[in-house]
């Protein structure tokens, strides 16, 4: 398969990337660069800097695939600002980005392109759940301007795929954690440009990057008081897309959770941390932000049962050590 992946140069993007390649099929990475780097793509990949908003290139780079006799097969889209918290600041750029521009992209696979989208959605669409593990049929109701704006891109699909019979897949994130481990060793990690994610910022203070985690409130309604997430291992993501892309041979509308059904909290994670790395890892404690939920954890029950997914990093400390090992080799002095 030929395959166009928006944000292809960023951290799940790039190993869905490199996943594409290790089973030989041809991944040509749309980006604009402003948080992906391109020495992170993997060998083989081509590529194409421009702007997901730009209609007329997206158009144009459909177009000359199909001259060239090699037509796209589909895409992964993966383009989005993804700060909770800075959607709450600025929730115009959020929609813009993620929700105007993504519009532009489905413009012109309508137009000239491929009939097969993978979208790379969020749990933040739950908002705060009703029940958990979170089935894929609970109430959507975002409780951030980032979740919104992905929610949006949903209600688009279906119109989409109900009038102009565009075929898509709807995935919805947890919490992805962790660095894939291929035949190279570990080459690719979480790095974001500014770092929001647990992860990372914890292990930033283990490398002295940092002086302290801060954990945002320790009154929510949790065992510890502090928010619990469904942390979800790059590589497993990565199958799940395949897996999704392949099912839309035969399928026409998709959405499923992908998390690893086991819910940690903050103070877990940076306890898993402090085993990995060795170090003692301060913690600071901060007023909750805003548009936090206190729980989110997947049912990936559906992801199992109909995609035939099975995700091989399912401990918290083994998702952390393979993050550790990548944060050592960029970071460590």
């Amino acid at each position: 398969m030929k395959i166009l992946i928006t944000g292809g140069a960023g951290y799940i993007g790039g190993t869905v990337a490199g996943l594409l390649a290790q089973k030989g099929h041809r991944a040509v990475v749309y980006d604009n660069l402003s948080h992906g780097r391109r020495d992170l793509l993997p060998a083989g990949a081509g590529f194409e800097e421009g702007e997901l908003s730009d209609r007329g290139a997206l158009e144009n780079l459909f177009i000359e695939a199909k001259k060239q006799n090699q037509p796209f097969d589909g895409v992964l889209h993966f383009a989005a600002l993804i700060e909770a918290g800075e959607s709450m600041v600025h929730p115009e750029i959020f929609f813009r980005n993620n929700t105007a521009s993504t519009l532009s992209l489905l413009e012109a696979m309508l137009a000239q392109g491929p009939r097969k989208l993978v979208f790379s959605s969020t749990a933040a669409v739950y908002g705060e759940p009703e029940a958990v593990p979170i089935q894929e049929d609970a109430r959507l109701l975002p409780t951030n301007a980032y979740g919104e704006s992905k929610l949006l891109v949903e209600h688009m699909l279906g119109w989409l795929n109900r009038i102009h019979g565009l075929r898509y897949a709807s995935l919805r994130y947890f919490n992805v954690a962790g660095a894939p481990e291929g035949p190279d060793g570990i080459t690719r990690g979480e790095a974001h440009q500014p770092e929001s994610h647990l992860i990372p910022l914890v292990l930033d203070v283990a490398l002295g990057r940092r002086k302290s985690i801060k954990i945002f409130g320790e009154d929510y309604p949790t065992p510890d008081g502090t928010c619990i997430r469904d942390y979800i291992h790059v590589s497993d993501l990565a199958d799940a897309h395949l897996l999704a892309l392949e099912a839309l041979e035969t399928k026409d509308r998709l959405i499923f959770n992908l998390g690893n059904g086991k819910g940690f909290s903050v103070r877990e994670v940076i306890e898993s941390a402090r085993r990995v790395t060795g170090h003692p890892i301060p913690a600071e404690i901060c007023p909750r932000r805003d548009g936090d939920p206190a729980f989110l954890i997947a049912s990936s029950e559906k992801a199992i049962r109909e995609l035939g997914w099975k995700p091989k990093y399912v401990q918290l400390d083994e998702i952390v050590r393979t993050a550790w090992v990548w944060h050592q080799k960029r970071y460590a002095k």
